[in-house]
């Protein structure tokens, strides 16, 4: 995978898919993540498609796919007592002074959530944050840090971030003042601060947000295009599932709005115009094979519709439906279920 266009991201490792260990328990993404880490004792997650216990889509606070490959993390916004968790990440380079950066990441509520909050927080420090508390990460803490502390930047949102399905992107863009050599996300207000609102009862009394694809881009002048876009390699004749493409029970309409991975793919197949594209349907098992045969179809052709109203001539697609016949898990379960209703494709060169 590499970038096209201006922009580099300062931030290494931003959907957090490098990993050491494929993470098998709670609080361990200092352990597990390559460069991430926890600024305080309080005990971020991290999640992967690998891991049965701490696995994506499903995990223990809700279900949420990745849309940037297949790991993320989450993480307590708010909680009793100002209990607080934070991620760390060390630059690339130290950013340039006077020059402005536009910060970005997406974030999604999970659904065994209490609460929604309203602001996200960000810091850059010159030397790492490493405090010994399990609560908020306050002003206070910072002014004892040794070099240069930036001030708070808030991420804040005329509504709030109640959104359990689809990732939304929070961006925000500042000044550098040349000593920023780290970054650290999360919420640097108290309880009390804290604007939030009940979005449900009794089930965590915590605000628990997944997060996933944070970059801190140079957008130093107003000619340099501060967009940067993806480009994705696939490998040919190989067969490749949607990772952020999935549907409700009986449904053949696309859950979500934001599909980062069919943008991915449509940009390269604008790209490499000598490549066909087969696409798959699938189902899980409920419902008659009929039934389902033709819910896959209508799936598959979802995305059909997507890339040809997009520009992709329809004699480099085919489409098929296989119903319920090549689960790719068990369908005795919920989380089974959900990754069995899904799209494949296969790319290919034109003969």
């Amino acid at each position: 995978m590499h970038f096209y266009g201006f922009g580099q991201n300062f931030v290494v490792n931003p959907s957090f898919e490098l990993y050491r260990d494929c993470p098998v328990k709670l609080g361990n993404l200092e352990k597990d993540v390559i460069d991430w880490n926890m600024p305080t004792l309080g005990s971020t997650d991290y999640f992967n498609g690998c891991s049965i216990a701490m696995g994506t889509p499903e995990n223990f606070n809700g279900k949420q796919p990745a849309d940037f490959g297949v790991g993320y993390v989450g993480f307590y916004m708010y909680a009793p007592n100002d209990y607080r968790e934070y991620i760390q990440a060390k630059l690339s380079n130290t950013l340039t002074k006077g020059e402005r950066y536009k910060i970005s990441f997406y974030v999604s509520l999970a659904e065994r959530s209490d609460f929604a909050v309203k602001e996200f927080g960000i810091r850059f420090t010159e030397f790492p944050v490493e405090v010994e508390t399990s609560k908020v990460l306050s002003g206070l803490h910072l002014s004892k840090m040794k070099g240069e502390v930036s001030e708070e930047l808030e991420i804040s949102y005329s509504k709030y971030y109640s959104d359990e399905i689809k990732w939304v992107k929070l961006t925000t863009e500042f000044e550098a003042s040349g000593t920023e050599n780290y970054l650290t996300i999360g919420n640097f207000k108290n309880n009390k601060r804290t604007q939030k609102y009940q979005t449900k009862r009794k089930i965590t009394k915590g605000s628990y947000y997944y997060l996933d694809m944070v970059s801190v881009l140079n957008v130093k002048s107003k000619s340099q295009n501060s967009q940067v876009t993806e480009l994705k390699e696939y490998e040919l004749d190989s067969v490749h599932i949607f990772k952020d493409v999935y549907f409700n029970s009986n449904k053949s309409k696309i859950r979500g709005d934001h599909q980062q991975e069919m943008e991915s793919l449509l940009a390269y197949l604008k790209t490499n115009t000598n490549i066909n594209i087969k696409i798959f349907g699938n189902t899980d098992s409920v419902g008659s094979d009929s039934f389902n045969k033709r819910l896959s179809v209508r799936r598959a052709l979802e995305v059909v519709a997507y890339l040809t109203k997009n520009g992709i001539q329809t004699n480099r697609i085919k489409a098929e439906g296989f119903g319920s016949s090549k689960p790719i898990t068990t369908n005795e379960t919920e989380a089974g279920r959900f990754l069995n209703r899904r799209v494949e494709f296969i790319l290919s060169k034109i003969n």
